[in-house]
């Protein structure tokens, strides 16, 4: 930690391990003993990945006192109470299987209820305020109401187009390919639903403000009570919003900034011309093989991602699935191999409790992005696709045996449910994606292979 950061905190970093205990206690509680860092970038969906991900990164550049994040919360306001009550500090626990690693980030300055739209509205027609980073989750991207965090995002826009502020970057850092493309395309067809020719907003947008589309990692479990209990035990201070990682951490990202941004890249992040392989690297490895723990892993008992990939039955379909999805990744440049050897360690750290459970809600979003693309890829090759097909039976036969969990077609996939036979599987596909449902081909595959070995 720099010099200009140490005095942000009256704390410092330390390491422990498993069910140890440090001798001595930190310097103090969390308080700041200077002021926050001056907010330059707004962020929308404040939780646990977006403060052990962006505001880390943020944190870790030598510039981090120049760049406070006023974050906003999604749809509740209790992540900002918790975190206003403690001066924006948290604790951040790096969570090894050898042993904790802890650190007090500071580069949060302000949180908020999201449905302070008043607060948001003045932050962004500062010209002070230079990027906007969003963790909104995949399925808010499919939604189009009058009071998500987009519309939030285009209402501000309109009020700093008034104030004169200047351009500004928009950076998406949820798991949907081409992230920064989609945000731009959604800001503009919000836009353009009240536009006022005089002022063109949707003009004012595509001059001023770009969209960067990035590629974030870092599996970032819930926080639980014992958390916390152990964290005041340890560090005699009480941290009410803490935050769990595992030390693993990648930012890949591709586009401007035209108001100036952090040295991220000093801190780790990589800078790229095109991300397209880096964002199919993530989410058909890594986020596809969760996907498929997920489901597979619930049918036959488990719990945790650490659990299910101790379980051949979970683990033989995750490699069977990679080995279909590297063939279309450039293997040479992205290191696939090395990637694949790395995701099995991460996956393998049982210290990280990343619940099953939390990674299976809103499939139809998921898998479409995770799964599909790669059963659609192989066939076009004339190839079968089996083990993509065996990802999308697993989910199938999760919800026959456990019902749909959250997901932001909940309602049709309880509707598709109750049908029988090869009728329920094409509906199923059909909300995934429309043209898996007409193929009687893939349908009579995924249909042949639910209900395989889940019981053994």
């Amino acid at each position: 930690m720099s010099t200009a950061k140490a005095t942000a905190v009256q704390s410092s970093s330390s390491a422990i391990k498993p069910g140890g205990h440090r001798a001595a206690s930190r310097a103090a509680l969390l308080t700041r003993t200077s002021p926050p860092p001056p907010i330059r970038i707004v962020h929308l969906g404040l939780g646990a990945f977006h403060r052990s991900h962006q505001a880390w990164f943020t944190w870790h550049a030598p510039d981090a006192q120049e760049w406070g994040i006023a974050a906003f919360t999604g749809r509740r306001p209790d992540a900002a109470l918790a975190l206003s009550q403690q001066g924006c500090l948290y604790t951040l626990v790096e969570r090894d299987a050898d042993g904790d690693s802890l650190e007090i980030i500071g580069s949060i300055s302000e949180a908020h209820d999201g449905a302070d739209t008043a607060r948001l509205g003045e932050l962004l027609s500062a010209s002070s305020t230079a990027i906007v980073t969003l963790t909104i989750t995949e399925a808010a991207y499919d939604l189009d109401g009058s009071n998500t965090p987009l519309v939030r995002l285009v209402d501000g826009l309109r009020l700093r187009q008034a104030s004169g502020a200047g351009p500004i970057a928009v950076v998406s850092c949820d798991n949907v390919p081409s992230n920064g493309k989609i945000t731009g395309e959604a800001v503009l067809r919000i836009a353009e639903r009240d536009d006022d020719t005089e002022l063109s907003l949707t003009t004012w947008i595509k001059e001023n403000v770009s969209f960067v589309n990035t590629s974030v990692d870092r599996i970032t479990p819930r926080v639980t009570k014992q958390d916390i209990s152990d964290i005041e035990q340890r560090e005699r201070y009480r941290d009410e919003s803490p935050v769990i990682a595992e030390p693993f951490k990648s930012w890949v990202l591709s586009g401007g900034f035209p108001a100036g941004r952090p040295a991220w890249e000093s801190a780790g992040a990589q800078f790229v011309d095109d991300i397209t392989p880096y964002e199919n690297r993530k989410l058909w490895l890594l986020n596809g093989a969760h996907s498929i723990l997920a489901y597979t892993g619930q049918l036959r008992g488990h719990h945790t991602v650490a659990e299910a990939l101790a379980d051949p039955g979970c683990s033989e379909p995750v490699n069977r699935f990679w080995d279909e999805a590297q063939r279309h990744l450039p293997a040479q440049e992205l290191d696939i191999a090395a990637y694949r050897t790395a995701l099995l360690r991460r996956f393998q750290n049982a210290r990280i409790s990343h619940r099953l459970e939390q990674i299976a809600v809103d499939a139809t979003t998921k898998l479409r992005m995770r799964i599909v693309p790669v059963l659609l890829a192989e066939r076009a090759a004339g190839r079968a696709g089996l083990a993509a097909a065996f990802a999308l039976a697993a989910w199938i036969d999760f919800v026959a045996h456990h019902g749909s969990a959250q997901d932001p077609q909940s309602e049709q996939v309880g509707d598709a449910s109750s049908l029988k036979g090869l009728d329920r599987t094409a509906a199923l596909l059909a909300l995934l994606e429309p043209s898996l449902a007409t193929d009687a081909a893939i349908v009579h595959e995924v249909h042949s292979l639910q209900e395989i070995s889940f019981d053994e």
